[in-house]
């Protein structure tokens, strides 16, 4: 694993972004339309309603600037990277600039959600780093099964039918990670869920480390 290829991937797709400007404008007027709309809708829901829509909105945010990063790579391209760059260095990349990019929607969804839907949270921080540990986990979820979906010919079916049973149970937990922050008091229990979600987040790391020079081959 080279350092220096990751870093100047990372420059490469940070370039892009903001050149085009296509995706993270789409994803910006999804994110503030959407949450304009549940305002609308409900004005300022109970703690549980608000907890459940965050996280509902934020898969979707996830699904629209993560997934598609390995979609939009052309084979041209793709040929290009592999006579340049290793498969990890690669797949390192893109984990890692698709964490950052989901890191700062996250934190501008939890601010366009408190403005609009006002905050009933009553451990306002700790529901901070809560959603920055979801939205790294999210992206790493979706940019490894983009980066299996992307050599397969049917990507988005395949997207569908490998994340569902992935994503649902990490969403589960973070529901029940979250909702921690709604009482005035912290419950026990916290620091071990939080320990099983990043290990799950190392373990799907380690699976792309792992099983993408596989991919990378074909």
């Amino acid at each position: 694993m080279n350092t220096k290829h990751i870093l100047t991937l990372i420059k490469k797709d940070i370039l892009l972004e903001t050149r085009q400007q296509y995706t993270l404008y789409g994803i910006l007027l999804y994110l503030c339309s959407t949450i304009f709309v549940v305002y609308l809708s409900l004005k300022q829901p109970e703690g549980e309603v608000w907890n459940a829509l965050f996280w509902i909105i934020q898969l979707f945010i996830c699904v629209n600037a993560v997934a598609k990063s390995f979609l939009a790579e052309s084979r041209g391209r793709m040929l290009y990277f592999f006579t340049i760059a290793s498969p990890v260095d690669f797949v390192m990349a893109k984990l890692i600039f698709n964490l950052l990019l989901m890191l700062l929607m996250s934190l501008l969804s939890l601010f366009v959600f408190t403005l609009l839907l006002g905050n009933p949270l009553h451990n306002f921080t700790t529901f901070i780093g809560i959603t920055l540990l979801g939205g790294l986990s999210l992206s790493l979820v979706f940019t490894f099964l983009a980066a299996i979906a992307a050599k397969a010919q049917q990507q988005a079916a395949l997207m569908a039918i490998m994340g569902f049973p992935i994503i649902i149970p990490q969403l589960l937990l973070l529901h029940k990670i979250s909702s921690i922050a709604f009482d005035s008091v912290l419950q026990e229990g916290l620091w071990q869920m939080i320990a099983i979600m990043t290990g799950l987040d190392i373990m799907v790391v380690l699976l792309a480390y792992i099983l993408f020079p596989f991919l990378w081959k074909d």
